[in-house]
């Protein structure tokens, strides 16, 4: 299985809390099934915390070399992000809640019926339908803890998503149907430019007209 990690590097996106347990983690790609990574994303030249997680994501590289093939793609772009949202298994996002703005690259994934397995902030808040388009890391509501998120999103690769993608594939390939259908449908340009226009623009011309 390929997971897909591409965001602009900055410190809230916590590139990095997937990599909380290494033991746990090369355990777990034993265990349940292999498991593949591959970042993206550049940071700020002077956003410190940024490009601090990207080092840690090259540590983490290391100290799972033969476990877990991990990759990080230098200068990342559209093409870049084109062929991660269409050849990944599965989309992987895990800000920290409540600073996600939007989340477009997962909302992208979805259009290619790549499942999420995101923190429920941005638009997997109303996008995630658990077990249909994708699974949670954590709770509905934001935590201060780390170390249960990681460990929720943990809990889901080794119980559920990696078992299904080797053991039940048809029913993965349901989850991939499902995220085209709903996500895909819905978390689109069209719909927002369509909504920006009818709920902001329409509705304020018409508050100015009846002030007038």
């Amino acid at each position: 299985m390929t997971l897909g990690f591409a965001r602009r590097a900055t410190g809230y996106q916590r590139a990095d809390l997937i990599f909380s347990e290494l033991d746990l983690l090369r355990s777990l790609a034993r265990r349940a099934g292999p498991l593949q990574m591959i970042f993206a994303g550049k940071a700020h030249p002077r956003d410190e915390s940024g490009k601090g997680m990207i080092r840690r994501v090259f540590s983490a590289a290391r100290n799972l070399e033969g476990a877990v093939p991990i990759v990080y793609l230098a200068d990342y772009d559209l093409r870049w992000g084109q062929w991660m949202t269409s050849g990944a298994d599965l989309w992987l996002n895990t800000p920290h809640r409540p600073y996600e703005a939007s989340g477009t690259s997962g909302m992208k994934a979805a259009l290619n019926g790549v499942p999420s397995l995101s923190v429920p902030d941005g638009w997997w808040y109303e996008g995630h339908f658990e077990g249909v388009t994708g699974w949670d890391v954590g709770h509905e509501e934001p935590s201060e803890d780390p170390v249960a998120e990681a460990d929720s999103l943990y809990e889901k690769l080794e119980l559920l998503i990696l078992p299904m993608f080797y053991a039940r594939r048809s029913q993965y390939v349901e989850v991939m149907r499902s995220t085209i259908a709903l996500n895909g449908s819905f978390f689109n340009t069209q719909r927002m430019m369509g909504q920006y226009a009818l709920n902001a623009y329409t509705a304020a011309a018409g508050d100015k007209q009846k002030t007038n």
